[in-house]
């Protein structure tokens, strides 16, 4: 669909000037100047020559199809022209011009009368406020850049135009080259779901980085781009991440999520490598250069320096990549080969008087080594250092292997053209070795999301029926937080098991009820008005007789009354009181742009200590659910330490599962808790219960 945007044979340059600090002038001078093979039809109503070049009145004038239009008008003149476009049957504009919702209230009229001629004409629409597109391969510079990109398979796509054109004259001045470049701005229409899609097929382009602040449709993100990693990576960088506000959470799920918790569940079920800012996404990006991805991760640290080899090991630790041993055989050979103080174990260090043949040496028995999946090559140019000799050992070696190959040549002066040479001949090459490390962590991570099958995401077969009737009435009352008994009927359907209970309206019932249920048990206020309990005085736990449970439900009624006299009061409820098992918590939260988010983690008081939680974006498989039970630090407390039974994890599983199926039966539901939910070594109870449902979907019900 995007083919012809990127390669077209005709395009118009609406806005051209003679003015050399115009938008329009630098745009046709850089069509021009690039040598694009197409057709190019400057248009302008006022002049009837630019650069040597004939000028059209109006798109109109031109005879010819008109597959890009390059709009550079004033903002207010935009949609008139695009209307023009639309009738003389341009496939694409290119909106340059700025003025619109970045503007204020005036120019979100505007941008909107953009989307409805979009839409209505099928005319598609970069922008507005953008930089413009750029297709090394057919030497297309449809945007008011600088230079032309070099040629190369990368392609980058940003939100940003002023990022665009820094990241544009970055590039040219450290010779690293693109495939294509996209500035799509406000992304009235086109976005980067479009760009991602069109990529995941791009015969010139092997990595995709990008730039974004915001996903127009975050389901649909997640679906294209996990496809398409499964092909090429992608890595991004997502900035604002804070809500700064942007919504009061009510449950302990919302309270701790947020924007940035969901872009980083999101990116990581969609298998997108997330880079921590400009520098870190081109370093990845060199990173996946060579094209060569290690078969796990154990990675071989060879080096002339000490210091360097002992950081890039710590680096490595931190980071789970495994430093293993060479084999018996290579060690042995290696020892008859280098000086007797070099050391054979990984960091491999061959001292500082080392030079180019000690490195050949090594590189050629480590690439044969089965214990070695890839290397890190670390110099630091000493005094016997022929630094240029070893940047041609490594790039022969890398010629040789599909095993990746990366170099950290330290320092500048004296290794600046060996990185450059590195770098040329696909052999990614960092200043620092922890850049290193980071680098082929990425390259491990990768191979093995692309090969890890993709898994559908599982439903628990439910009775859907009698839950609506449930929260068909909860909102026909007027409510939208319910707690308890109703939260525990709702998630009974969707495989959660809840303690005995019953209600009881007067002290008489209560002793009655706990009598059957069986000491010892709690006792919880029952009012639609209060999901606080404990703070009006409204739970008993630990009731052992039937006096004393009786003196209890006058004790908790005759709080609540004190404490919130306008409540009404159902009653109170009497629970089995459960023991044992480990307390975890699950919980669903609403963000505006991925939809349902689910949580998992230690439960009760530590889920807000310990903050040690998981969450993946709704609906899940059931292996992200297991990944999300082994994804927190404390999985440990779980698995049984210091000779404990395991909890029963398969459970936890199945309530990730429930509630990720209730949500998508029941998409009303804003937020949801079971905090906490009782771990035994077999099977699981929840002890508490709460949600809440959208306010709007209330008032429209």
């Amino acid at each position: 669909m995007l083919n012809t945007l990127f390669n077209p044979a005709s395009v118009a340059v609406i806005g051209a000037s003679a003015d050399p600090d115009k938008v329009g002038h630098a745009v046709l001078r850089n069509l021009k100047s690039s040598g694009f093979p197409g057709k190019i039809f400057p248009v302008n109503p006022t002049t009837t020559e630019i650069l040597g070049m004939k000028i059209f009145p109006s798109i109109n004038g031109i005879r010819e199809h008109i597959d890009v239009a390059v709009v550079a008008v004033p903002a207010p003149s935009v949609p008139g022209i695009l209307l023009e476009c639309a009738s003389a049957g341009v496939d694409f504009a290119v909106v340059l011009s700025a003025g619109f919702k970045e503007s204020g209230g005036k120019g979100a009229k505007l941008e909107e009368e953009i989307r409805v001629i979009s839409r209505s004409s099928n005319i598609r629409v970069l922008g507005p406020n953008c930089l413009g597109v750029i297709n090394t391969a057919c030497n297309l510079n449809a945007s008011f850049a600088g230079d032309m990109l070099p040629r190369g398979r990368t392609a980058f796509f940003s939100q940003s135009g002023a990022l665009g054109i820094a990241v544009l004259d970055w590039a040219q001045g450290n010779k690293v080259g693109f495939s294509k470049f996209i500035s799509h701005g406000n992304k009235t229409d086109l976005n980067e779901i479009d760009f991602i899609d069109y990529f995941m097929n791009d015969p010139e382009t092997d990595v995709v980085l990008g730039y974004i602040e915001d996903v127009v449709d975050g389901k649909r993100f997640m679906e294209v781009a996990g496809k398409a990693t499964k092909k090429k990576p992608i890595i991004l960088v997502k900035s604002g991440g804070t809500e700064a506000g942007a919504r009061a959470a009510s449950s302990h799920t919302g309270a701790l999520a947020g924007s940035e918790t969901a872009f980083a569940a999101a990116f990581m079920q969609a298998g997108i490598i997330r880079a921590q800012g400009i520098e870190d996404l081109f370093n990845s990006a060199l990173a996946f250069s060579s094209k060569k991805f290690p078969r796990g991760k154990r990675l071989l640290i060879l080096t002339n320096a000490g210091g360097p080899g002992i950081l890039a090991a710590d680096i490595a630790e931190r980071s789970d990549i495994e430093l293993p041993q060479m084999t018996g055989e290579t060690i042995d050979s290696l020892a008859r080969s280098l000086p007797p103080s070099a050391s054979l174990y990984n960091p491999v260090d061959i001292l500082g008087d080392a030079r180019s043949e000690r490195y050949a040496l090594v590189l050629d028995k480590a690439l044969r080594d089965d214990n070695i999946d890839g290397i890190l090559v670390i110099l630091t140019p000493q005094a016997m250092t022929d630094v240029e000799e070893t940047a041609d050992i490594v790039i022969g070696a890398g010629e040789k292997t599909d095993k990746p190959i990366i170099a950290s040549f330290m320092g500048e002066l004296r290794v600046r053209e060996s990185r450059g040479k590195l770098k040329a001949h696909s052999i990614p090459c960092f200043s620092y070795p922890e850049v290193a490390v980071t680098a082929f962590k990425r390259l491990s991570g990768y191979r093995a999301w692309r090969e890890t099958p993709q898994e559908q995401a599982q439903f628990r077969t439910s009775e859907a029926a009698p839950v609506k009737a449930i929260i068909d009435g909860v909102l026909s009352s007027g409510r939208y937080e319910v707690g308890e008994d109703t939260a525990m009927q709702i998630l009974s359907h969707y495989g959660f098991t809840f303690p005995e209970r019953g209600l009881a309206r007067t002290a008489k019932e209560a002793s009655a009820l706990a009598e059957r249920i069986g000491f010892p048990v709690v006792m919880k206020i029952s009012s639609p008005d209060i999901l606080h309990k404990t703070d009006v005085g409204g739970v008993k736990v630990g009731i052992n007789t039937e006096l004393a449970t009786e003196d209890a439900f006058m004790e908790i009624t005759s709080n609540v009354k004190r404490l919130m006299p306008e409540a009404f009061i159902n009653g109170v409820m009497i629970y089995e009181m459960i023991r044992g098992g480990r307390e975890v918590i699950l919980g669903i939260t609403y963000d505006r742009t991925f939809g349902h988010m689910i949580m998992f983690g230690l439960g009760g008081v530590y889920v807000e200590v310990l903050r040690d939680i998981a969450f993946r974006i709704a609906p899940v498989s059931r292996k992200d659910a297991f990944s999300m039970v082994n994804e927190i630090k404390t999985a440990a407390l779980l698995k049984g330490a210091r000779g404990e039974k395991p909890a029963d994890l398969e459970s936890v599983v199945d309530g990730i599962l429930g509630i990720s199926s209730l949500v998508n039966d029941f998409p009303e539901i804003h937020e949801l808790d079971v905090n906490p939910l009782a771990v035994m070594n077999r099977g699981a109870f929840g002890l508490d219960a709460r949600i809440i449902f959208d306010k709007n979907l209330m008032l429209l019900h």
